[in-house]
């Protein structure tokens, strides 16, 4: 088995949790010996109690025959009467005849079962409190490695990811391990202490009442394996059916405009009734068989305390064990009864946790991104020459995107980029930020490779515009800023201004420190302009802009335009786009079809060859009359 986890199987998701509190093993040594401690202080406590119940049947015994006679002159005397049940029960503790019960040491025994109790009680409460550290330790260090590894996970995974999906793992399922964890160290191994302890004592007391107490661990154990058996996988389906229950409500959350203004809502609700019963039927099934587990034990349990209830009287009858170890016994036997239970509800329980983690530990063994080289090249200064040398790139291996492409862009060009949808237009941009590694060719910015350089430092060069508007629920500052968290509130402000942004920002409420939320009333295009000042704050030596104005109104997308091409000044730019409204004054215009450069030009050359180009101008400028 490799350091891997893999999905589905339970030994290595046991062995991957294992390492998890690995760093903690100290502080579990420690709620060892206090679980230990505890264990042993409330095993004790019965037989003292039993101690205590001797006295006072020793003291009635005793309070019953006459002064002066021995203790087996005594029992004679009983025999003699006909009271010989009564003389084995008398036997079996020590009487003085003619002395009644002494409470002086029932009290002194009951005050030490107190005592007992409350050492026992006080270490279960340490115990408690120590586990719930370390499991809520391992979920913050899980958590942690589960943003760590999105960072390092190649941008096709989120492609083949949906959104929900990936937020369960990261958010529910880690969750639903922690409880697990929490029920786990806080009862599953005190159980299994109690369950040792008290094996020992019961045998010490009684072998015959333990060996038959000890009879219906197999048939218990049987029942926990046949039930936790079928509990894990339907828990996995309970929470692969949640990721895309969640997954269904936040498309149909973010998308709500769309789904009324086509009258869909009778279809989503379709979908979210089709998810939730699914989800609801695999949690069912799940919780079934896992909460089956503790009932069914106790039936079993309940019976064999029955049985040595019966057996344990006979004994007392016949003299072989005193009342005080009877009831010691029986309340051993109840101990034990009740941790078997427990031990069975946790390992139910854990299938829970057991799916849950495996889902988890799926993430954070997918396979990463190639690793930047040990010894990364570092350009000093970056003018902005681009080049593209036989670079061929699949998504799929038998679908080709890209085949042999080569381009040369020298530094300050803006270079455009059209063609229809599936053509590679983005896939260029994807390939320059390293979010895709080519298959074959290389791609050279200033002469070095950029496969040689370390993906952070190529991505500070690179500046990136997208369609899609992404801003954080902060300040428009810090939303400018977030490509240069240390930029001066000067710096932002003319950052601001050279993107046109700061003529609107002025007339938010609090300007510059607006908390961007969906109470700001920010349009789309102004959105727009704001990213587009954050790229111009980066300052980055190369920029790319994919379909940067498709998603605004037209007098939006003229701002945005004078904005970008007060951007692209001095910087070699990509500019991807559908609208060739915005790509006329390009130096270079790359027509790509299937992943070839299949016409280049400037716009007014390309209208002159009357090819491609000219064509998709033609569709979208000039109307048939």
């Amino acid at each position: 088995m490799t350091d891997k986890q893999q999905a589905a199987d339970p030994k290595g998701t046991l062995r991957a949790i294992a390492r998890l509190m690995r760093p903690h093993r100290t502080v579990l040594v420690v709620t060892f010996l206090v679980s230990l401690a505890g264990v042993v202080v409330n095993i004790i406590a019965p037989l003292r109690l039993g101690h205590a119940t001797n006295l006072i049947v020793a003291g009635v015994a005793g309070e019953s025959l006459p002064a002066g006679l021995t203790k087996e002159q005594a029992l004679d005397r009983l025999r003699t009467e006909g009271h010989g049940t009564l003389a084995s029960v008398y036997d079996t503790v020590d009487f003085v005849p003619g002395h009644g019960i002494d409470f002086a040491a029932v009290a002194s025994v009951l005050l030490l079962v107190l005592a007992l109790y409350a050492v026992g009680s006080a270490a279960n409460f340490v115990q408690e409190r120590i586990a719930a550290n370390v499991v809520q330790a391992v979920a913050r260090d899980v958590r942690t490695r589960a943003e760590a590894k999105l960072a390092r996970l190649p941008l096709g995974y989120f492609d083949g990811q949906p959104r929900g999906e990936l937020l369960g793992r990261v958010t529910n399922d880690v969750d639903n391990l922690q409880q697990v964890l929490q029920r786990t160290f806080s009862q599953l191994g005190t159980a299994v202490l109690y369950a040792t302890g008290l094996t020992a004592v019961m045998f010490v007391i009684s072998p015959l009442l333990a060996a038959l107490l000890l009879l219906s661990l197999p048939v218990c154990a049987v029942i926990a394996a046949k039930l936790s058996a079928r509990a894990r996988p339907r828990f996995a389906e309970q929470w692969a059916a949640t990721g895309a229950l969640a997954t269904h409500v936040e498309d149909m959350y973010t998308g709500h405009t769309l789904v009324r203004v086509f009258g869909r809502q009778a279809h989503s609700q379709a979908e979210f009734d089709r998810h939730n019963e699914k989800a609801y039927r695999a949690g069912s099934s799940a919780q079934f068989f896992a909460a089956t587990v503790e009932p069914s034990l106790s039936f079993v349990s309940n019976l064999n305390y029955v049985a040595v209830a019966v057996i344990g009287m006979l004994r007392v009858a016949s003299g072989a064990l005193s009342i005080g170890e009877v009831q010691a016994f029986l309340q051993y036997s109840n101990q034990f009864s009740n941790q078997a239970g427990q031990i069975g509800a946790v390992v139910g329980k854990f299938q829970s946790g057991l799916a849950s983690a495996e889902r988890v530990f799926a993430l954070l063994d997918a396979d990463e991104q190639s690793a930047d080289p040990a010894d990364p090249a570092r350009l000093a200064t970056v003018s902005g020459h681009v080049e593209f040398r036989d670079v061929s790139f699949r998504y799929r291996p038998d679908r080709p995107l890209i085949e042999d492409f080569s381009l040369s862009v020298p530094p300050g060009t803006t270079v455009a980029i059209v063609g229809p949808t599936g053509a590679g237009k983005t896939t260029l941009g994807n390939l320059l930020m390293r979010f895709y590694e080519p298959d074959s060719g290389r791609i050279l910015l200033d002469g070095v490779g950029i496969a040689t350089m370390s993906r952070e430092d190529l991505r500070s060069r690179t500046g990136l515009v997208l369609q899609d508007t992404w801003l954080f629920e902060g300040t428009v500052a810090e939303n400018i800023a977030y490509g240069r968290p240390g930029a001066t509130r000067e710096e932002i402000v003319a950052a601001a201004r050279a993107m046109r942004v700061d003529h609107f920002v002025r007339t938010l409420p609090n300007g510059y420190d607006t908390v961007l939320d969906e109470a700001a009333g920010i349009s789309a295009g102004e959105k727009q302009l704001i990213t587009v000042a954050r790229a111009f704050l980066a300052a980055p030596s190369v920029l790319i802009l994919d379909e940067a104005t498709s998603s605004v109104d037209t007098r939006s997308e003229l701002l945005v335009q004078k904005a970008m091409a007060e951007l692209r000044r001095s910087r070699t730019s990509f500019v991807i786009a559908h609208r060739l409204s915005t790509i006329r004054d390009a130096d270079l215009i790359l027509v790509m079809h299937r992943g070839r450069i299949v016409e280049q030009g400037t716009h007014d050359e390309l209208l002159a060859a009357d090819g491609a180009y000219a064509d998709l101008y033609t569709s979208q400028f000039v109307t048939t009359p």
